[in-house]
């Protein structure tokens, strides 16, 4: 039977960093990837997520001064390829109408600059209007790197006040919030999953901007180290006795990881230096095969100095998701 006498232990002694960058969509508007390999969960080092999209403020709203054609926008704070950006509030913001009594759908988006821009869409060939990007009485695609505030919606060519009831501004219809989706942050795959998938409505049919900053790990050999047990569910039944019956129900909980370290003095050793951080760990069955195991979790531990015998640390490391397998 198979032996640990060749296994490896590896902890995450370091990272690579990586600053606020733009996340590739894999493909469904969805999920989202990195250039790393794991998110690192250490401290400082772990990931912030900035998808773009409206953050604070930017209410469009019926012009005060009552004039014709125009409309007032709020000041706000949007998120711009990863950057939290202030925008100044804008009174008498023009539309533009059809050419004739047809629906038309004006876009009010904040540019990658920061300014407020209002951008039409094709005019229809009746007074209806409706949600589907890029056609005739519906909203415009937007540039790249803009975010939408609001839409107006107007039906005829005569001039007038815009109306509150032609302002529209529903989150995840006219308007990108930089928290809407919300999202996951799955470290074992150093990606980003939102609950839904975002809307394509920039120009080339693309969702709007995912950024992020995160740090991949750097693993380190635990040089002596022994007895890896990973982070584990358990699961178990209670019961109950009815009449005539029994009524069953299982439980689950999740076991600490642990492993045993023998240090060199238990205090510059730089697997003690790294004590109560939150790190992946990777443990080899053999290291001369590839499949291994994934733990990540806060490492503890309780150091022994005994005096004839080797110094050595009782090591656990607490984690909020099992362990997992990879195959290579």
């Amino acid at each position: 039977m198979p032996t640990g006498e060749n296994a490896k232990l590896q902890f995450e002694g370091g990272q690579t960093s990586y600053s606020m960058e733009a996340l590739s969509n894999s493909g469904d508007a969805i999920t989202f990837t990195s250039n790393a390999t794991l998110f690192s969960g250490a401290d400082g080092a772990s990931p912030d997520v900035r998808p773009d999209g409206l953050a604070t403020g930017g209410a469009v709203s019926v012009a005060v001064s009552g004039g014709d054609d125009v409309v007032d926008i709020a000041a706000m704070t949007v998120y711009l390829a990863g950057v939290k950006t202030a925008v100044s509030s804008s009174a008498d913001e023009a539309i533009t109408r059809a050419s004739g009594d047809f629906g038309s759908v004006s876009s009010i988006t904040v540019t990658s600059a920061g300014a407020i821009a209002v951008i039409q869409g094709t005019d229809n060939t009746d007074q209806t209007v409706n949600d589907i990007r890029d056609t005739a009485g519906g909203p415009p695609l937007i540039p790249v790197g803009s975010v939408e505030i609001a839409q107006v919606r107007t039906t005829t060519n005569a001039a007038g006040i815009i109306t509150s009831t032609e302002i529209f501004d529903t989150v995840g219809i006219h308007k990108e919030r930089y928290d809407s989706p919300l999202y996951s942050i799955v470290p074992e795959d150093a990606e980003v999953v939102f609950n839904s998938a975002l809307q394509l409505i920039h120009t080339g049919l693309v969702p709007k901007g995912v950024y992020a900053s995160y740090a991949d790990p750097i693993f380190t050999d635990i040089d002596l180290a022994s007895d890896f047990v990973p982070s584990e569910k358990s699961h178990s039944v209670s019961s109950t006795q009815v009449y005539g019956a029994t009524l069953g129900s299982s439980s689950s909980s999740l076991s600490q990881g642990t492993f045993t370290a023998y240090l060199n003095d238990g205090i510059t050793d730089s697997l003690v230096k790294s004590k109560d951080d939150n790190l992946w760990f990777k443990f080899f069955p053999d290291r001369y095969k590839t499949p291994y195991i994934l733990d990540q979790g806060k490492l503890g531990m309780a150091r022994a100095f005994p005096a004839g015998d080797s110094l050595s640390c009782a090591c656990t490391i607490s984690a909020s998701s099992a362990s997992v397998g990879v195959e290579g």
